[in-house]
């Protein structure tokens, strides 16, 4: 027996798409002498497809699609990942195709309804397992979350399962690929059976799907494990229910595979939705020039517009910089002196704002015309402007709505400051791509004279902290003092981050490479008073 794994990248809406790639990569397994190949979830559909799956319209071309594909199929067993309707209720769904029929169809037992996932707001659990003879192996069929619970397992080795087979839409947040690891060992030794795991690869708006598809044998051993970010056709070989030994990716560093995710989640969501090409603010600052580095390597440095805006408060190696790493990394490069704009606009405000002295209103003033240019070069070419903010900015409020907030992509939206800095040195071990001095600058945002970060924000290390303690392991005050950091610090980081709700409701979709990105992991009310209360337990 050769089992295929499929790793495909799908796109969520394009049944014909996807079908057409699971063809060709049925294809390709059969030609190499597979004689199944499995999928990942829903992967007819692409995951996940959020409110479609409550279109009727959506569910019946789902249908028409799945049997479709049935008949296009060569003559080998294929497993599809769909939405299956019956009657009033609507299942996560796999399916069998064989001999041009759907001949068996299971459904996913345990949804997950946390973090990213709204599972049971589409779909009813299922309540049995599906076991097939496949050469003579009796094969039990899983569905992502399935294998992160006991029961739909068991249910599957009572049925008689020799082999384990998961199809899987697991996102990628850093470390993951380790504790799926952990839990399939644990559903391999409770049962005594091999479990091969198949993961969607590719960007889904702020998701990104990794792949990583492995294979471990009953011991809980790893015996084959794909790339991670790449689409791929794998083959692995059993003797009977036994997987034999097969290729074991590299681990990579964090950094590593955090870029990789950065890179995958920009290509994807610039191609997927038609995008000719991207525009960024190039300020001279680490932000930018690590995104400039990614859009480059994303998408071909052909298809990145630079745009450096300096004014009276940018400093001359700041333009310098910029222009050496549009030079380094050979991307159009433009700039646009926003002082007239400027200007203009302080006087037009002048009769409103009388003698009240310089504060972030001008400051803002400045981000908000560099916004304004962005967009018009957007509009004017089609490009999608990537902003360049960071997570520590947003979650603390330090960026400008209709600012730097101003685009359609923010790419460093769930990446800390501190990591930038480690993604930027991890860029430059590949080519020197990001000139020195970017990385070795005190960063500022240049809105004013002498301006630098700490001016307004704790070291970047404490703000990081603060920021995972409060936001991604969702600590309290008493508990993140523990954790050594300065009361002061502590309070005023909440405070920023609590306040500026609003400011992350209006920002851009991003990638997501943390357990709790701002996105669909955290939903916290914008109209809400609850710091006394926690300020009370804190004394």
């Amino acid at each position: 027996m050769k089992i295929a794994i499929a790793q495909i990248n799908c796109i969520v809406g394009d049944l014909a798409g996807n079908a057409k790639k699971i063809v060709s990569y049925a294809a390709m397994a059969k030609e190499q002498g597979a004689t199944l190949v499995v999928t990942p979830e829903l992967s007819l559909c692409g995951y996940s497809p959020e409110d479609l799956l409550l279109r009727p319209d959506f569910l019946l071309a789902c249908e028409d699609a799945l049997a479709a594909l049935a008949k296009q199929l060569p003559d080998i067993t294929v497993i599809v990942g769909h939405p299956h309707q019956q009657g009033d209720q609507c299942f996560n769904a796999a399916s069998i195709l064989e001999g041009g029929s759907i001949v068996a169809t299971y459904h996913k037992q345990a949804l997950p309804n946390y973090g990213v996932f709204d599972e049971k707001r589409y779909f009813t659990p299922g309540s049995e397992a599906l076991v097939f003879n496949h050469c003579g192996v009796k094969v039990g069929l899983l569905i992502c979350a399935d294998v992160w619970e006991q029961k739909p397992a068991l249910l599957a080795k009572v049925a008689g399962a020799e082999l384990l087979i998961a199809m899987n839409g697991s996102p990628y947040h850093m470390k993951k690929q380790s504790t799926r690891f952990e839990v399939l060992r644990q559903r391999a030794l409770e049962n005594n059976l091999p479990v091969v795991y198949v993961n969607m690869v590719g960007g889904q708006d702020e998701l990104v799907f990794d792949g990583a598809s492995f294979v471990l044998n009953a011991q809980g051993e790893l015996v084959a494990e794909l790339d991670a970010f790449e689409s791929q056709l794998e083959l692995v070989e059993f003797e009977q229910a036994q997987p034999i030994y097969g290729e074991i990716t590299q681990s990579q560093s964090l950094e590593a595979t955090v870029y990789k995710a950065l890179k995958l989640g920009l290509a994807d969501y610039v191609n997927k939705n038609g995008f000719p090409g991207v525009v960024i603010g190039l300020s001279g600052g680490v932000d930018s020039a690590l995104t400039l580095a990614l859009a480059v390597d994303a998408i071909g440095a052909d298809k990145v517009h630079a745009v450096m805006m300096p004014s009276e408060f940018t400093a001359d190696i700041s333009v310098n910089d910029a222009r050496e790493m549009a030079d380094l990394a050979g991307v159009e490069y433009s700039e646009i002196a926003i002082k007239p704009l400027y200007d203009s606009y302080l006087s037009a405000l002048s009769p409103q704002f009388g003698d009240r002295p310089f504060d972030a209103t001008e400051e803002n003033l400045q981000a908000r015309i560099r916004g304004m240019l962005l967009m018009a070069i957007s509009n004017k070419f089609g490009s999608i402007v990537v902003t360049t903010g960071n997570k520590s900015e947003m979650a603390v409020g330090y960026c400008t709505l209709y600012g730097d907030m101003a685009g359609g992509f923010a790419l460093l939206k769930d990446v800390p400051k501190t990591l930038v800095y480690r993604l930027c040195a991890y860029r430059n071990q590949l080519s020197r791509v990001i000139p020195e001095r970017i990385i070795t600058r005190p960063p500022s945002a240049e809105l004013r004279a002498n301006q630098v970060d700490q001016d307004s924000l704790p070291p970047y290390d404490v703000l990081d902290g603060i920021i995972e303690a409060y936001v991604e392991d969702d600590l309290s005050r008493a508990d993140i003092v523990t954790l050594g950091y300065p009361i002061a610090d502590i309070n005023r980081v909440i405070a920023m981050i609590d306040r500026n709700e609003y400011k992350r409701r209006q920002s851009p979709v991003g990638v997501r490479i943390t357990d709790k990105g701002f996105g669909k992991d955290r939903r916290y009310p914008i109209t809400a008073k609850l710091n006394e209360y926690w300020k009370t337990r804190l004394n």
